[in-house]
């Protein structure tokens, strides 16, 4: 698939000045709002709901890394994997090992590891509809994590998946939430943006029944034409029973099985 904008790619060589400006020309670009016609999460796992209308099932592809060590047991490559899904079946799995060309910065971590994941996307042979990344999309200091970065550099539909809050304020308690709660979550002042803009939501996919412990929310954001209802509602209509989606958890999975095989040829060679 062709780059739609290459010019806003993660350059590894720019000062953090100049990466925190590009970030900001991505969230200038970035569109924060559903597609027309907007994606009907009720689909995306549910072949019948697409069908019934007579479509396809849209094709939905999570995106996590692992890293590789070198002599030094520090990270010196990353694996990015790709998991595509259609109608809750696994469609196509890839991957790709690339260099990592800087240390990780916390905000700027599209710069580290947004080449490798756009590598990682070339050996796709589907064009998923959405893509759900391992990270953050518009609930970013600057309104462009990694989610909303490869978004706008391939022009795709996509989704922020973190397991952590970078930045903004929950407007309710997000302490052991029911399963399927969703709490929006507010720019502050640590946020390029005016204080109260939406950015996202925590979403509670999963918890416990014991009163002893409790499951932590994800905190779910619009990367690129998508809007952050339509993102959270995504994020729950793919989760089946674990706390991760579906996509985002087997490219997990597939990220740790990838390395180890990539591992083993790396080595015997």
């Amino acid at each position: 698939m062709m780059t739609p904008r290459p010019d806003l790619a993660p350059d590894a060589t720019l000062s953090r000045e100049e990466m925190e400006t590009l970030q900001r020309e991505i969230a200038d670009v970035a569109v924060f709002e559903d597609d027309d016609p907007p994606l009907e999460p009720e689909s995306l796992s549910n072949p019948l709901a697409a069908t019934s209308t007579g479509g396809e099932p849209p094709v939905v592809a999570g995106v996590d890394q692992s890293f590789l060590l070198d002599d030094n047991e520090e990270d010196d490559r990353a694996l990015s994997a790709v998991v595509a899904m259609q109608a809750g079946e696994v469609i196509e799995r890839v991957f790709a090992v690339t260099p990592l060309e800087i240390p990780y910065i916390p905000g700027l971590l599209s710069f580290r590891e947004g080449r490798p994941i756009l590598d990682a996307l070339e050996e796709l042979s589907v064009e998923p509809d959405l893509y759900l990344f391992d990270g953050s999309g518009r609930i970013h200091f600057r309104q462009a994590g990694i989610a909303t970065h490869m978004g706008v550099v391939r022009d795709v539909p996509s989704i922020g998946v973190a397991k952590s809050l970078l930045c903004g304020v929950p407007r309710d308690d997000t302490e052991n939430l029911p399963a399927g709660t969703t709490v929006p979550i507010e720019a502050n002042e640590r946020v390029d943006a005016p204080e109260g803009t939406l950015l996202g939501y925590a979403v509670q996919t999963k918890q416990y029944q014991s009163s002893s412990r409790y499951v932590n929310p994800l905190y779910v954001s619009s990367g690129h034409r998508v809007g952050p209802e339509t993102a959270a509602d995504a994020v729950l209509a793919l989760s089946e029973g674990y706390k991760l989606p579906e996509p985002v958890r087997l490219a997990d999975s597939y990220a740790t099985e990838a390395k180890g095989e990539f591992v083993a040829v790396d080595e015997s060679g």
